[in-house]
């Protein structure tokens, strides 16, 4: 049997934004004095987004050593509240700003850059016990809308009994992901969901739950020993997902960066940077850095993918 195996290779030729530097007399605004490559500030992110962030944040530190960035990992709707109360210039998260919110920005005399940043998949965990690995788009939806409630329901002959359906907390970036793309709308309507507090969590808690299946973004997922992004952590199974009728191992697929950039792994959300900055200091050169090359070539080695770069596929042939 053969099965084709993809690589991809990323090749970044985007101009880097230059970083002016600020006088030291101009005057600090609402009390800052940071600067485009200095200072300290404190930043908002999802905190399913939080292995990638923590990359991108040491790496920029240790090219501008002056600079000082305090992340904190919340939900979408406070970080985005925290936003618009101007407590914070910088989001990270999984959606862009709403026209009602790009006015509200506007009648604070505030104009919003918001531009994405790059890619990861939605991924389905499942204890290390259970091989039923693979699954179709259609018993995700009933999974989560509660048609389907037990193991049996999805896997004849499945003796593993309810479905646990386990995210990381009731306002997160994942679960209004799954709302608005998956169920199209829907509310989740599984008999038995589970809210953990953290990603971590989920995994955590998958790990000890033979009859869970966890929601949370695939870059908590990769296996930081392999340098080629192609496997997960060994303590869970990743699920493969199809859309078509029937699952095989064949026609499902897992949340690498090949099959997000072709579109065969169908839960792919996108990553935003939205600054609100009017000193044009840290925040703004820290999200800006994050989408020129370096930035974005560090996206790519932690799994994701980038949103911008020259991407290739090389396709190679393997014999099982």
């Amino acid at each position: 049997m053969k099965r084709t195996t993809f690589y991809i290779t990323v090749g970044l030729a985007i101009l880097l934004t230059g970083f002016s530097s600020c006088s030291g007399e101009k005057k600090p605004v609402n009390g800052r004095t940071d600067t485009p490559t200095s200072g300290t500030i404190e930043f908002y992110a999802d905190e399913s987004f939080s292995p990638v962030i923590n990359e991108l944040k040491e790496q920029f530190e240790f090219k501008y050593p002056k600079a000082h960035l305090q992340p904190h990992y919340t939900n979408e709707i406070e970080g985005l509240q925290t936003l618009k109360d101007m407590k914070t210039c910088l989001l990270i998260t999984s959606r862009g700003l709403l026209p009602s919110e790009i006015s509200y920005f506007k009648s604070k005399r505030q104009l919003p850059q918001c531009f994405p940043i790059g890619y990861d998949g939605l991924a389905l965990i499942v204890n290390k016990a259970n091989n039923d690995t693979c699954i179709t788009v259609k018993d995700v939806k009933r999974v989560l809308s509660g048609e389907a409630k037990d193991w049996s329901d999805i896997v004849p002959g499945s003796k593993r009994g309810a479905i646990e359906v386990v995210f990381d907390n009731k306002q997160s970036a994942t679960l209004h992901y799954v709302v608005d793309s998956i169920l199209d709308g829907k509310p989740i309507d599984a008999p038995t969901v589970v809210a953990a507090k953290t990603s971590k969590d989920v995994i955590d808690y998958v790990d000890q739950t033979p009859n869970a299946i966890g929601v949370i973004g695939s870059n908590w997922l990769n296996d930081r020993r392999d340098s080629t992004n192609t496997t997960f952590q060994k303590n869970i199974h990743v699920m493969s997902v199809t859309v078509k009728d029937q699952a095989t191992p064949m026609n499902s697929w897992k949340p690498y960066q090949a099959y997000l950039l072709d579109g065969r792994y169908p839960f792919a959300r996108t990553l935003y940077c939205i600054i609100v900055d009017p000193q044009k200091g840290l925040p703004n050169s820290f999200g800006n850095w994050i989408a020129g090359p370096t930035g974005q070539l560090i996206i790519f080695k932690t799994g994701l993918l980038p949103y911008r770069g020259d991407i290739t596929i090389k396709t190679v042939k393997t014999r099982r």
